[in-house]
């Protein structure tokens, strides 16, 4: 599963294996274990189906504005993106595979940094949970600072 930059270990078994998901021409990804779809590339970013690319520059949002963007995004001609919660940002976790933990072949754009998901956290309403795509690792960030950020939402 390894590209440019990317380790992975052959020892640890795959998360996300690649058949796992169903790639789609409109810039979209379907998870088949959690009936979730994804966006191919990170936000601010837009696919480009005849190079299997994607095209832009990846944008750093705060996270009144990842909230923003998810309502007023129309990937795929969808209008129902979100923000992903903690455990829909996990779930596409790569766990054998760091500098970035996620797989590469279906999650275009990924960069090896911090990613927005909506919960917030408990004790402090000014942060909300991350996680790292350099590790997989998650924690918690004041809701000011500016993240990457990928869009999911519920397939029907």
């Amino acid at each position: 599963m390894a590209v440019t930059g990317q380790t992975c270990y052959e020892s640890i078994a795959d998360t996300t294996p690649t058949t796992r998901f169903t790639q789609h021409t409109d810039g979209t990804v379907s998870d088949s274990v959690t009936g979730l779809m994804w966006q191919t590339c990170s936000y601010g970013q837009s696919y480009d189906v005849t190079t299997d690319s994607c095209l832009n520059s990846v944008v750093k949002v705060n996270w009144q504005e990842a909230l923003r963007a998810a309502v007023n995004d129309r990937t795929g001609a969808y209008k129902d993106w979100q923000v992903p919660n903690n455990k829909e940002l996990a779930s596409i976790l790569e766990h054998s595979c760091v500098t970035p933990s996620i797989n590469e072949e279906v999650f275009l754009g990924s960069l090896s940094e911090n990613y927005w998901t909506s919960t917030s956290a408990i004790a402090d309403k000014t942060a909300a949970w991350v996680y790292t795509f350099d590790r997989g690792l998650n924690s918690l960030h004041d809701k000011e600072a500016f993240i990457y950020l990928r869009l999911v939402r519920y397939e029907k």
